[in-house]
């Protein structure tokens, strides 16, 4: 007997989408959502135990099998699997930009902007976004596959606004370098590889359910979305069919994910392994199963992408448990600083281990998170860092990077030009080890401050980043309120890892009594003190306060009775409550479309009960 959904009346007005090869398509992969619902339960199973028993996350057993595969650990050690061969399309991935295709409350034309920025930007690829930075509120999910659909059909009102926003880009770029970016836009439309990201498995989808009311999973609906309606037309084009998967923590949600593309591509009559897919390694637990991830995936696979804030914020939630696990300012944990450069180093391994059939996969350089808007001199700095940080990537062995704005593909792409090779398949690196020293190395802290200005800093941006989510803008432009108003401190693009970082480093500092590293001025906290809840509801108050008083350019103003105090309610709880919770997300996910203050607090306090008292995620959509 099937799963039988349910669709909310938002969804009438997309027929275009929800054409009956999709529904048949969903009605399929249904019943994949009870292993997801397993699945996710699990992890939150194991998390208490390492919570309650002071566990770190450890390797799996050589000797067993990947759970959901017949394949051995030591195999998939050893590259003893069937993998992917590279498609033409993915061979030269020198710089993948990162955005959603619409924004929130946009009209069609308007939202088809974005795709049309993205793909005249030149980047060799853009991953469309589904997940952390596409905003939830009202129907953006489903503007953000209709976007896609009418671009990747060549529909004429994204040909029109192509031609618009290709004037405007090169007179943007004119003013930059002194020259135009775009020669022939139609030719140009046809340059960037078009990939997607689906929505993690731990969220449900807003908009279908299991009939009953219970969650039905966003990865499901994201991915049948995109596949089903787009797949015909990318393939006649010669485009390759390929997806992002975000925070997969083990081999065994690999497997499931396996399963889902598998099911679909058996559905579709597509061959296997048509479908592919780069895993972002965004949890401590997926590094101690890096190649346990590929091999799980098999003919799916081709890349790893090292995202910076996701993968912080999942080593502090793993040792949430451990007084001596403390972080240091944010600004302070580059790619470089302790256990992020024992991760990159894994993800350079386990790329550069050949399969059976001596076949490497991909390594995507991380967010550059740096626009370039501001003064002169602050540009200038910011866009040497950016170069910089694109360099040392390069140097390492990544294949290309991330960036997280259009304006930056053409200042950060020069450095894989320069270095002229399609790629770095293959680089000889040794495999990885799995030894005691090596998960060690995974939880390594070097020093560095820890002061009242990173915590200021740290509570600015989460507050903000909080506010501009609740708006529907789930990727936003930030910096702390100490810096409005000084151009030469840029603005930087920031998604909702930003935020999920930001208050576990908080929650960390409090709970830990994490002690300052120097002396304070203005709050008169001194050096060697610990970080107290009076000092944290002090830092609250007046950065709240700074907020507030901001101009509509940086705080609009019509979210300062609304949005942000909400923001506010949520930064307040989940720091203070004695029980880390995982996910800044669901906060406010409970809150989308909610503008009341007393609802929202009435929502946090029953989702807090409930994930203290027996780890229970309230994860559906409360609105439908």
């Amino acid at each position: 007997m099937g799963i039988e959904l349910e669709f909310r009346a938002t969804t009438r007005q997309y027929a275009d989408l929800f054409t009956w090869e999709v529904l048949a398509a969903l009605e399929a992969l249904a019943p994949l959502n009870a292993d997801r619902r397993e699945l996710m339960a699990a992890r939150i199973a194991r998390r208490r135990g390492r919570i309650e028993n002071h566990e770190r996350i450890g390797f799996l057993p050589a000797t067993s099998l990947i759970p959901r595969t017949s394949i051995r650990v030591e195999d998939a050690r050893d590259g003893r699997f069937e993998g992917a061969e590279i498609p033409h399309d993915l061979r030269r991935q020198w710089i993948q930009g990162t955005g959603p295709a619409t924004k929130p409350r946009a009209s069609v034309k308007s939202g088809l902007r974005n795709v049309a920025y993205a793909l005249l930007s030149g980047a060799d690829g853009w991953m469309f976004d589904g997940e952390d930075a596409l905003g939830q509120v009202e129907t953006m999910a489903l503007d953000n596959q209709r976007n896609l659909k009418l671009a990747i059909a060549k529909d004429p009102l994204f040909l029109e606004v192509a031609e618009e926003v290709a004037v405007e880009m090169n007179a943007w770029a004119q003013g930059f370098f002194g020259r135009p970016i775009i020669a022939n836009g139609r030719e140009q439309l046809g340059f960037t590889t078009k990939l997607f990201r689906c929505r993690g498995l731990h969220l449900d989808d807003r908009h279908v359910r299991e009939a009953g009311g219970a969650g039905f999973s966003a990865s499901i609906v994201d991915l049948v979305l995109y596949v089903a309606t787009n797949h015909e037309r990318l393939r006649a084009e010669g485009s390759s069919v390929v997806l992002y998967l975000p925070k997969i923590q083990t081999a065994e949600e690999a497997a499931l994910w396996n399963d889902l593309l598998a099911a679909l591509e058996g559905h579709l009559g597509l061959a296997a392994g048509t479908i592919k897919a780069y895993v972002l390694v965004e949890q401590i637990e997926a590094c101690f199963q890096l190649m346990e991830i590929r091999a799980a995936l098999g003919q799916h696979f081709v890349g790893f992408n090292t995202g910076r804030w996701d993968y912080i914020n999942s080593v502090s939630d793993a040792l949430s448990w451990d007084p001596e696990f403390v972080n240091p300012n944010i600004d302070a944990i580059a790619m470089t600083y302790g256990y992020m450069r024992t991760y990159e180093d894994r993800v350079r391994r386990a790329v550069n281990t050949p399969d059976r059939n001596g076949r490497f996969a991909l390594w995507q350089g991380g967010m550059e998170t740096n626009i370039p808007v501001g003064t002169p001199e602050g540009v200038a700095a910011g866009m040497r860092r950016a170069v910089a940080g694109a360099e040392r990537e390069q140097r390492e062995g990544a294949s290309g990077k991330w960036v997280a704005h259009w304006k930056m593909v053409h200042i950060v792409r020069p450095v894989w030009e320069k270095a002229g090779e399609e790629n770095q398949l293959g680089r000889p690196f040794p495999p990885p080890t799995y030894t005691e020293q090596d998960a060690a190395g995974l939880a390594l802290l070097d020093p560095a401050p820890r002061t009242v200005r990173g915590a200021r800093d740290l509570l600015s941006v989460a507050l903000q980043y909080g506010n501009a989510f609740g708006r529907g803008f789930q990727a936003a432009a930030l910096k702390p309120a100490d810096f409005f108003g000084d151009d030469d401190v840029l603005y930087l693009m920031e998604d909702m890892a930003t935020g999920e970082i930001r208050l576990s480093i908080l929650w960390e500092w409090l709970h830990k009594g994490a002690r300052l590293t120097e002396d304070d001025a203005q709050t008169g906290a001194k050096r060697g003190a610990p970080f107290t809840l009076a000092l944290f509801q002090r830092l609250l108050e007046e950065e709240y306060a700074k907020l507030q008083r901001a101009d509509n350019r940086d705080v609009h103003d019509d979210s300062k009775g609304t949005t942000l105090p909400i923001a506010r309610a949520i930064v307040q709880a989940y720091v203070t409550d004695p029980v880390k919770t995982p996910w800044m997300v669901d906060l406010l996910n409970l809150n989308l479309d909610n503008h009341d203050l007393a609802v929202a607090r009435e929502r946090i306090a029953r989702y807090l009960e409930a994930f203290g008292r027996d780890g229970t995620r309230l994860t559906e959509n409360l609105d439908f």
